[in-house]
């Protein structure tokens, strides 16, 4: 019965690829789609930054794929790592002065990712680096602390809750309009925290999920016997 299913949606999915290859327009010269963006993106959404309207709005589907391969990164390497988990990670911890620092420093990681990935439809970054700032804080914690821990539950959730408001944020775009991730929200005005719709919180999503992940692959690595 699970054989005739994965055959089955393999076979959906691959009737859908193939009907978009066979009408895609190979070979054509597509002009001023880099012009269209740069002259339409804070009319049609709202985002100051024009990189991230194209990454989380044009082609956010694809951005989804590029989470969900990090994703299975992520748990491809903690499976091959699982039977190899220790409790000891390092052999000497860090000195006062570098734990101190850690310490002060620490939060201060943490709220920067924040800030990148909250201010992603404004400012240059996003999700991704804003998570991937945050998993650079833990490991700090890491390197410092000896028996810093992370709790593997809380991880699964965060990940859990960030994939599924995306792809919840996604379906009702496509509910109530014509595409995946379609903005159904207003688009306030640009340059302003509250704005560009649906967008900052993809964007959150994706800094939670990423940040998590990592965090996961760090720990993971970390406490694997040498």
């Amino acid at each position: 019965m699970r054989k005739a299913i994965a055959i089955l949606l393999l076979a959906i999915v691959g009737y859908y690829f193939i009907n978009v290859f066979i009408h895609m327009p190979f070979g054509e010269k597509r002009e001023g789609v880099g012009k269209y963006y740069l002259e339409n993106t804070v009319k049609e959404t709202g985002a100051a930054n024009v990189v991230t309207a194209i990454v989380v709005s044009y082609r956010g589907f694809d951005t989804l794929g590029e989470v969900t391969v990090l994703f299975l990164a992520a748990t491809g390497l903690g499976a091959i790592l699982f039977g190899k988990r220790g409790e000891k990670r390092r052999l000497q911890g860090a000195s006062v002065i570098v734990k101190t620092t850690s310490m002060m420093l620490y939060p201060m990681v943490v709220l920067l990712g924040a800030y990148v990935f909250v201010h992603g439809h404004l400012t240059p970054g996003g999700g991704f680096q804003g998570g991937a700032i945050i998993a650079t804080g833990v490991l700090l914690m890491f390197m410092s602390y000896r028996h810093f821990n992370v709790s593997h539950n809380a991880l699964t959730w965060i990940e859990s809750l960030a994939g599924l408001t995306f792809a919840t944020v996604g379906l009702i775009g496509l509910a109530l309009g014509t595409t995946f991730l379609q903005n159904f929200l207003p688009l306030g005005t640009p340059n302003d925290l509250v704005s560009a719709g649906i967008i900052p919180i993809i964007y959150i999503a994706v800094g939670f999920k990423v940040g998590a992940e990592l965090t996961g692959v760090l720990d993971n690595m970390l406490k694997t016997i040498r």
